[in-house]
């Protein structure tokens, strides 16, 4: 009995194998993919099942997906919106400047007390401040302007 190998030369055991690694390679592809469709990023269409509500005020920090946010969002949209929900539900507005996150004073980051926005621990030597009373624990920031 004569063997055949592939074009690749390999032993016939040696090319099933290879094929099959290529199955399940494809395979663990498909399922990847099939994970961040059921995580899908928020889109134009996700955020606006329901109308804009304008008279609204964001509620922070809100629940939205598998996310807690402390300020509005951007995602995928062409403005920042927030939620008027502790958990989104649907109901939602786009920000303007009085709705975004306000820094918090007095915070605690490291061993000091700031009363305002402060340049230590950044490496590129911008203000920021915390989102919350104790930077050390909860680790919320932004920058400020």
């Amino acid at each position: 009995m004569r063997l055949q190998f592939p074009q690749g030369g390999f032993s016939e055991g040696v090319w099933l194998w290879g094929q099959e690694r290529e199955k399940r390679k494809v395979k663990k592809e498909e399922e990847v993919k099939a994970e961040k469709a059921d995580t899908y990023l928020p889109t134009m269409e996700t955020v606006t099942h329901l109308p804009e509500v304008k008279e609204g005020k964001c509620f922070f920090p809100f629940r939205y997906r598998d996310g807690i946010f402390y300020d509005c969002v951007q995602f995928k949209v062409k403005h920042k919106w927030c939620s008027l929900n502790e958990t989104y539900e649907g109901y939602w507005k786009y920000c303007s400047e009085e709705d975004f996150a306000k820094c918090v004073f007095p915070f605690w980051y490291r061993r000091l007390i700031y009363w305002e926005c402060t340049e230590d621990g950044d490496s590129f030597g911008k203000a920021w401040c915390s989102l919350t009373r104790n930077y050390n624990k909860d680790r919320i920031w932004k920058y400020c302007d």
